[in-house]
């Protein structure tokens, strides 16, 4: 038996990287999986999003684990879009126990050039960030208190959450402040759904070895960049299932008295 058998996971950002990672790790220990992505580009991030195909690639992946996997295209961004895409995969698969609020996007901004330009970085980065994870909070605080079966909210941060990493662009300032701000919602949301048996924390990984640093408009694709950064313990990267696996101990019974937690997965580097 699994140690979450009998449990949904919602989960945002789901269609490669982190999430598709944390998605085929919940399967593989019980989970049925409500994977959610945006499907579409972001014109002001450098990069390609994931794509419905790679949605459905998660999908296949979390079946291969015995589980059943709803799918949803939805951007975290749009409020109905995610409760709508929430209830759907309610209705599926029985309700919701796990939600994790991953969704995320990276400017690299080397090209960032005028103040417009800032601005509509600045304003996606906190939109997907902080306004995106508000959404997925909001949408399932009611079906998981009308449940009464409790549950775990974990939000990815970063640690530019814990330390003040910006280099001035709109992008890069809207990821630090919305990971920053995350740590507030968390701690806050904690405490108003505490007395429902319903945590929720927060973890704050070093650079994750996923494209979104891992693509050629990334300064982190170079190699060096990593070595500029101080870390107590000898981690480059991590892979994404490091980090799947300290969610999987938070959402787990395990974590049963842990809640508004800032954990880092930073080998020091917040040190």
């Amino acid at each position: 038996m699994g140690q979450l058998d009998g449990k949904v996971a919602f989960i945002t950002g789901a269609g490669r990287g982190q999430g598709r990672s944390h998605a085929v790790l919940l399967a593989e220990h019980g989970a049925d999986v409500i994977a959610v992505d945006i499907g579409a580009d972001i014109p002001t991030v450098p990069y390609p999003m994931a794509t419905p195909d790679d949605l459905a690639e998660t999908a296949r992946l979390v079946e291969q684990q015995g589980r059943r996997c709803v799918t949803a295209i939805a951007d975290v961004r749009d409020i109905g879009a995610l409760a709508k895409a929430l209830d759907h995969g309610i209705a599926e698969l029985g309700g919701v126990d796990i939600v994790l609020a991953n969704a995320g996007v990276l400017h690299s901004d080397r090209t960032e050039q005028t103040l417009e330009q800032a601005a509509a970085r600045w304003a996606d980065a906190v939109g997907v960030m902080l306004t995106g994870v508000f959404n997925t909070l909001k949408v399932a605080q009611r079906p998981l208190v009308e449940q009464g079966r409790g549950g775990s909210i974990v939000i990815t941060g970063s640690t530019a959450g814990l330390k003040g990493m910006t280099d001035g662009s709109g992008g890069m300032s809207g990821y630090t402040a919305a990971k920053h701000g995350v740590v507030g919602l968390a701690k806050g949301w904690a405490k108003l759904l505490g007395q429902h048996d319903i945590r929720v924390n927060v973890v704050h990984p070093t650079a994750v070895d996923t494209f979104m640093i891992n693509n050629p408009q990334s300064p982190m694709v170079d190699s060096s960049n990593f070595a500029q950064i101080t870390r107590v313990l000898p981690v480059d990267r991590l892979q994404p299932a490091d980090v799947s696996a300290a969610i999987l101990w938070l959402v787990s019974d395990a974590a049963f008295a842990v809640t508004g937690v800032a954990l880092p997965l930073d080998a020091g580097m917040s040190l």
